[in-house]
């Protein structure tokens, strides 16, 4: 291996722009986030998932319409032949 050509590895502190901060290891020396697993929604469980015009409950509609396969170019597809033996 070549000897001086890696960036020196430190400790740095990473600062979040929600005022959390820690520490961790990098290359850099210091690093700045604007969101962070403190404040992120999807982390955080604030985040909400929105049907937007109701298509959860439109495949519903046609997933029991259909007996229960999903409508569709599969549900139409005709079946293969059988191989003569």
């Amino acid at each position: 291996m070549k000897e001086k050509i890696h960036p020196a590895y430190q400790e740095v502190t990473v600062h979040c722009s929600c005022g959390n901060s820690w520490k961790t290891g990098s290359t850099m020396k210091e690093l700045r986030l604007e969101i962070c697993s403190e404040c992120h929604p999807f982390f955080t469980g604030k985040a909400k998932l929105i049907d937007t015009a109701g298509r959860v409950e439109r495949f519903q509609k046609r997933y029991a319409a259909a007996g229960g396969a999903p409508a569709g170019k599969a549900a139409k597809a005709k079946p293969a032949p059988a191989p003569n033996a």
